[in-house]
């Protein structure tokens, strides 16, 4: 099973790590990854840029598009791993590893649907299906 772990974290999350030496940061955020493939668990992993981004409003039409950064952040997903282990209580264990601390910093834990969980006669997985074996990614 797949598994994506997502780094939240809000503004005060973000301020608490103003002054941590980045270095520092993709020190504990290697080591980590460097155990997860060792483990032979981790799939991807990325980081996602905080400070350029935009948001696509669909409750009007036509959709609102908004350039980021963004003011006030409840919620800023930061990055994330992507896992193939073996039960959602695997992935529970691996994100409490995690080197994220700090006020409000958070890890969600999302289960990725295969195509095998959609309707087979369907025209449109079909075509998703002859797409990802024509990659290599079936």
């Amino acid at each position: 099973m797949k598994f994506m772990l997502i780094m939240r974290a809000t503004d005060e999350t973000i301020q608490a790590y103003q002054d941590v030496d980045f270095g520092e940061i993709m020190e504990s955020m290697g080591k980590f990854a460097d155990e997860m493939i060792r483990a032979g668990v981790l799939v991807a992993t990325e980081g996602l840029d905080t400070a350029d981004g935009v948001v696509v409003d669909y409750s009007t039409e036509p959709p609102v598009v908004t350039d980021g950064p963004y003011g006030e952040t409840k919620e800023l997903f930061g990055g994330f791993w992507i896992l193939n282990v073996a039960s959602r209580e695997e992935a529970v264990e691996w994100a409490r590893r995690a080197p994220m601390t700090g006020p409000g910093a958070k890890c969600e834990i999302r289960r990725i649907t295969s195509i095998e969980e959609f309707p087979q006669d369907n025209v449109w997985i079909q075509k998703e299906r002859a797409w990802r074996e024509a990659t290599g990614q079936l």
